[in-house]
């Protein structure tokens, strides 16, 4: 039974183009790795525009954003989505001199931390939610998103 309280239902949209995005198997590797318990979650991908407008109605932002968190549950399991903006975030790799596929394992472990009530408002948080990430992320075969 331990392994039922670990699963993950993961749907995956495209709203977007599918050319250069990483397989569904990667997301479902990399969302899982983040999760505590089970969950329910989507994972949007979405152009720029789209990725404005949610970024705009809900944070107040008008600019696209490379990933939001929408959580609606987290007990006795997590549901939510993410949405992932691809332009966004090829963008921010190639600015960052990160590999693209490191860049997408980050986002999409940062925004299941979200998902799960992790946040990054104080000093304190953000370095929990950091360390946390770097630890997801190094277990993954990933090296520190942080490191300059």
């Amino acid at each position: 039974m331990k392994n039922a309280a670990k699963r993950l239902d993961l749907s995956l949209q495209y709203a977007c183009g599918r050319e250069g995005l990483p397989l569904r198997a990667d997301f479902f590797r990399w969302a899982r790795a983040a999760l505590e318990g089970g969950g329910v979650v989507t994972i949007r991908l979405v152009d720029a525009a789209e990725g404005r407008v949610l970024n705009r109605d809900y944070r107040g932002k008008d600019y696209a954003t490379n990933v939001l968190s929408f959580p609606y549950e987290t007990a006795p399991q997590l549901i939510g989505d993410l949405v992932i903006c691809p332009t966004v975030v090829a963008a921010e790799a190639a600015e960052q001199n990160k590999a693209l596929a490191a860049h997408y394992a980050h986002l999409t472990v940062h925004g299941m931390l979200h998902l799960q009530g992790w946040d990054h408002e104080n000093e304190a948080e953000a370095e929990a939610m950091e360390n946390a990430e770097r630890a997801i992320l190094a277990a993954l075969g990933f090296g520190d998103p942080y490191a300059v």
